[in-house]
């Protein structure tokens, strides 16, 4: 390959979409099968970490997590039933109620980081060493960049389905 940048007329060479998509379907399948060592989905392992950062409602939850209301509550209600979470009044704002979570949880949160943290460096193991910092610098550029934000389209693209 040249190091000629592409044209807007000249193919890249290389499918970005494919890349992309396969590869973060690959890292959540690891993720999943590692977290679930624990018991934990990652949607779970999610809302336990951002909710022992600070008091936030399950809204605001959903919204980091990108879980739709749904499956927001379905998750809350799998933490609530292993004892790892509850629902309580906001000390903010009466009316919200947010995820509190338990000691149980925070034990096991610490738990699942390492896990997440294992995962991503063995998936990063693939990469040269001096490449990796870089790889990580260059997808959050895109992520906080050209590629934060979904635009509206007559046919919205489909996120994949990931199990819960």
């Amino acid at each position: 390959m040249t190091s000629t940048p592409p044209t807007s007329s000249a193919p890249t060479g290389f499918d970005l979409s494919y890349l992309l998509n396969h590869t973060s379907h690959v890292l959540r399948t690891r993720m999943a099968a590692a977290l679930d060592e624990v018991g934990l989905t990652p949607r779970m392992h999610c809302v336990l970490e951002h909710a022992l950062e600070e008091e936030r409602t399950q809204a605001q939850l959903a919204e980091i997590g990108d879980m739709d209301k749904t499956t927001m509550v379905v998750t809350v209600d799998a933490l609530e039933g292993a004892g790892l979470a509850e629902r309580r009044p906001s000390r903010l704002d009466r009316r919200a109620r947010i995820i509190s979570v338990t000691d149980k949880g925070a034990e096991l949160a610490v738990r699942s980081r390492r896990i997440v943290d294992r995962v991503h460096a063995e998936a990063l193991e693939g990469l040269a060493e001096n490449d990796r910092a870089l790889f990580v610098r260059a997808l959050e550029q895109l992520a906080q960049g050209p590629l934060s934000e979904p635009v509206d389209s007559p046919r919205p693209a489909r996120r994949a389905r990931q199990a819960a």
